[in-house]
């Protein structure tokens, strides 16, 4: 997504690598922020640090995964959102069960027992921590070019149930187990959901990574820029001000089993809701599908097929 290259011929084996320490001090604070895949306004930003250098006016984009957080992480904002204004999480934590050492004001010893995550807390009846999924990728593209970008999910792409060919994260990654397929060996497609009213993304498998090109994937997933990319940097800010968060349960692996209820909270402090503010819709807890017989996953020959469309 480079507005300009090097050289008008491709870059030779010699020239990919990270930059060196002589460059570096030369080029000054300006190198060495994190690149950035951000979503702001539905829209595909590459950003470098704060700054945008790059919009798409695509809906979609097809990325190779390079490594993905281990966990969901969590934010709290307090406050009402302010648009424009750059602001930092005073909690936060990293596997999403209980809040990082250094979160500058936990709000409680267990995400499961805080009043930050009771109904309410947030806008209408959502909860004022959100969650998050960072992933480190590389556009499908530009493979050769080796630059990892950092992709941060919302809550509203992670969780839910979607269509076949639309599907939430976590419902995208579990249809990948169903037929033994890494999510690092194929090309994703993220799109935009335009049903949504506010930034949400689908995912779809198109198609396997040739062997060259899972070989550069593998070699980037041990790279600085990956292992920084999946990283939780609460002082890192989209410089959109506060927004309130959505909740999450644990899903079931097919829509029509009961979601795993979460662990019981401490005697939650009641916590009044705020006046709506301008932030990200929502999520509401799944509620139970009708019992019905389960559609049959498809087989992976349908899965190969969905590559030719």
């Amino acid at each position: 997504m480079s507005n300009v290259t090097l050289f008008d011929a491709p870059l030779p084996g010699v020239l990919h690598g990270e930059v060196d320490e002589d460059t570096k001090s030369l080029a000054g604070s300006s190198v060495g922020g994190i690149r950035r895949l951000s979503i702001k306004g539905g829209v595909f930003r590459e950003m470098l640090g704060n700054k945008e250098y790059r919009t798409s006016e695509e809906r979609h984009i097809n990325v190779a995964v390079v490594r993905v957080a281990e966990h969901n992480s969590r934010q709290y904002y307090p406050g009402a959102y302010v648009e424009g204004q750059a602001t930092a999480p005073v909690c936060w934590s990293s596997d999403g069960q209980r809040p990082d050492a250094d979160a500058r004001q936990a709000q409680s010893g267990t995400c499961a027992a805080c009043p930050q995550n009771v109904k309410g807390s947030g806008q209408g009846e959502s909860r004022a921590c959100r969650y998050q999924r960072r992933i480190a990728v590389v556009l499908e593209s530009e493979i050769e070019r080796r630059e990892v970008y950092q992709l941060i999910c919302p809550a509203t792409s992670i969780f839910g149930d979607g269509e076949r060919n639309k599907m939430p994260l976590q419902k995208y990654a579990q249809h990948l187990a169903n037929h033994t397929t890494p999510i690092t060996k194929i090309v994703t497609e993220v799109r935009f959901d335009t049903t949504s009213t506010q930034p949400k993304l689908t995912f779809k498998a198109t198609r396997p990574l040739t062997d060259s090109e899972y070989a550069i994937v593998r070699e980037l997933r041990d790279s600085p820029e990956a292992v920084k990319a999946v990283q939780l940097n609460a002082a890192q800010a989209e410089g959109t001000g506060y927004k309130a968060t959505t909740t999450m349960v644990q899903l079931p692996l097919f829509a029509d089993e009961e979601p795993e209820s979460p662990p019981p909270a401490e005697k939650p402090v009641k916590v009044a809701a705020k006046k709506p503010v301008e932030a990200e819709v929502a999520t509401d807890e799944p509620k139970k599908a009708p019992s019905k017989k389960p559609a049959p996953e498809p087989k992976l020959a349908d899965l190969v097929g969905e590559w030719d469309d």
